[in-house]
């Protein structure tokens, strides 16, 4: 079992702009209720509380709807979540993080004011298990002089490039790119190794920063923007100076 390595970077790093305030009575009462659905194992009332598309792990596929929530239930919500969730005291385990919502001891649940449930950090046997094939199943799907990396973090295409992000272990990430026409079995157009994950503000927005000579690449992730920005962007920059900005579509993430 384990959390959400990126996810919780970005909230230990946005946890040092806000302090964690005990729950109020009214959210220690939907808590409460959530806790006994938990406990009685109803499926149904769980799923009410989720909006979906619901994210899970990348590459692990996310949750479609109520129908594939039942389905995946047990895989989500295995015995240490459970255990975690139902051995909780609303009042004492379970906090407010400004407008991030409510957390559960450092993060493992999180739950809007309105009793929806934003995020489970929480990664069961079963879901690494999971996540281990759909890696393998990746590996096969790139040229093998890329095939080496650890986890991929995200598939990226703008008009003219695709790009591939993906961790080589140890927060040593890379950047791969191809022409757009091309396919990621193809030999690579450029290869940058070395790169580094960046935080940037609290409501989750980051990016991640290669360089390579003169030149530098940034591909930054946008979770909180405009209503129609996008969902990444593309820069290049040459000795300081951009030279290139394209916006991006996430792929897969």
């Amino acid at each position: 079992m384990k959390t959400f390595k990126i996810l919780l970077t970005i909230l230990l790093f946005n946890s040092s702009f806000l302090i964690a305030q005990d729950l109020k009575p009214e959210y220690q009462k939907f808590i409460s209720k959530f806790i006994l659905e938990v406990k009685n194992g109803d499926k149904e009332a769980i799923a009410k509380r989720i909006k979906f598309p619901f994210k899970r792990e990348y590459p692990i596929p996310s949750v479609k709807d109520k129908a594939d929530f039942v389905k995946r239930y047990d895989q989500i919500f295995d015995k240490g979540l459970i255990e975690k969730i139902t051995k909780s005291d609303p009042a004492k385990d379970w906090s407010e993080v400004g407008w991030r919502g409510i957390m559960l001891n450092q993060g493992d649940l999180w739950i809007d004011t309105d009793g929806k449930i934003i995020s489970i950090n929480h990664q069961s046997d079963a879901e690494l298990k999971l996540k281990n094939d759909k890696i393998a199943e990746q590996k096969k799907k790139v040229n093998s002089s890329v095939s080496n990396f650890k986890e991929p973090i995200a598939i990226l295409e703008t008009s003219k490039f695709r790009i591939r992000i993906d961790d080589l272990g140890n927060d040593n990430y890379r950047y791969v790119s191809w022409s757009i026409k091309k396919k990621m079995t193809d030999t690579p157009d450029l290869v940058i190794e070395n790169g580094i994950f960046v935080a940037d503000g609290t409501g989750g927005n980051h990016y991640y920063e290669f360089k390579k000579g003169d030149f530098k690449y940034e591909c930054y992730i946008i979770v909180l923007g405009e209503k129609n920005s996008r969902p990444a962007t593309l820069t290049v920059y040459q000795s300081g100076k951009e030279i290139l900005s394209q916006n991006a579509e996430i792929v897969s993430r």
